[in-house]
């Protein structure tokens, strides 16, 4: 029995992640709905407001065919989901109310949900109904699902990720700035799918002055980031491709100078300006997280320079980190490299990481990293 079961909740995971850069700032669930041995519905939280996961099984099997003439098709029926059934109203009604309205006599739950509005609740609803409740069934496999969500959820910060691309060497550009480019097509193809999983992406003034990137997402079918620019004097071309294009893409601009003409300028180009405190010159980048938090941004991928990745490190900011290796060979002492800045001084003082994972594309590595 368990074996099927952990079949049932695989399944619902697969869902989940169906919603993946959709939900945000909402977490990724899915559904699925067994009775006599059978799956009948299945679900998932296709996009933020839309249904929640149960609701949008529960909808399937409404209009199924297989169905017929049933007026509760799933009474007595078994539904495997992987966050704990929210209990409050916000953009959907509570997913409780559906269950229980639907006769499901048993609920086998993933996650629990930390958000203070659900947080054991609903689970006390669903048992004060009669219905049983199984909760941390593959709890591992489905809190991976959500570490966005939980992060935000907890702690109102998002989640903060840094990659970068560099040579085997270490090397960011050649001695020259020469960058284009140092991984292949398969990598820069995974790094859009990382800028429409993420719920913004952040760039320093370097960045934008060097290579006036859009910083957005170049496949059909996948969102667009939130762009985030440290930019402490504020010293961005209006001309740039990132201000012509911030009435298609939200912007924010994060500076520590008084510059009340030039903020203007870019807040009536439909861009957000946040000032921060200065640190050693720079936009205060633990600040600037905070805000970003207020403004309902739950995740950060970060893809600045040298000078910028060294402040997130420094902050304690990363929550996980990205690495993308070439095969080759650049060389250089003054060849730029991932993290610049002063360093440290002794080895225990490093920032360490727990690696995740290692994939491979085309002739690149890609090594994922969290924090321990």
């Amino acid at each position: 029995m368990a074996d099927i079961e952990e079949k049932y909740m695989l399944r619902a995971i697969e869902l989940a992640v169906k919603g993946e850069g959709f939900t945000n700032p909402n977490p990724m669930v899915g559904a699925v709905i067994v009775k006599d041995g059978k799956i009948i519905a299945e679900g998932y939280h296709r996009r933020y407001g839309e249904l929640h996961a149960e609701r949008d099984a529960l909808a399937s099997l409404a209009g199924s065919e297989d169905t017929g003439s049933c007026s509760r098709p799933a009474e007595g029926a078994t539904i495997y989901v992987t966050l704990e059934p929210c209990c409050h109203h916000g953009k959907q009604p509570p997913c409780t109310d559906a269950i229980i309205g639907s006769g499901i006599s048993r609920v086998v739950i993933g996650s629990r949900d930390p958000n203070p509005l659900v947080a054991g609740k609903g689970v006390k609803i669903l048992r004060d109904a009669g219905i049983e409740v199984v909760e941390d069934f593959l709890r591992d496999e489905c809190d991976a699902v959500n570490e966005v969500f939980f992060k935000y959820i907890t702690t109102g910060k998002p989640y903060v990720v840094l990659k970068y691309a560099m040579t085997m060497d270490g090397k960011t550009a050649t001695k020259t700035g020469a960058s284009k480019w140092i991984t292949g097509e398969e990598s820069r193809a995974e790094v859009q799918h990382l800028r429409h999983k993420y719920m913004a992406i952040m760039a320093g003034i370097g960045t934008v002055l060097a290579d006036d990137p859009m910083l957005n997402v170049r496949i059909d079918g996948f969102k667009s980031p939130v762009r985030v620019i440290c930019d402490s004097t504020l010293r961005i071309p209006m001309d740039s491709n990132i201000v012509r294009t911030a009435d298609r893409y939200r912007t924010i601009v994060a500076h520590c100078t008084e510059n009340s003409e030039k903020e203007k300028m870019l807040n009536d180009a439909m861009i957000t300006t946040v000032c921060t405190p200065a640190d050693n010159g720079h936009t205060d980048v633990a600040y600037l997280m905070s805000r970003l938090g207020e403004l309902g941004i739950d995740s950060v991928l970060v893809e600045g320079g040298g000078t910028l990745n060294d402040s997130i490190i420094r902050a304690g900011l990363a929550d996980a980190v990205e690495i993308f290796i070439a095969p080759k060979i650049f060389g250089g002492r003054e060849a730029k490299t991932p993290v610049e800045g002063t360093g440290i001084e002794k080895v225990d003082e490093a920032g360490v990481f727990k690696l995740t994972d290692v994939k491979r594309y085309g002739d690149d590595i890609r090594l994922s990293y969290r924090k321990w």
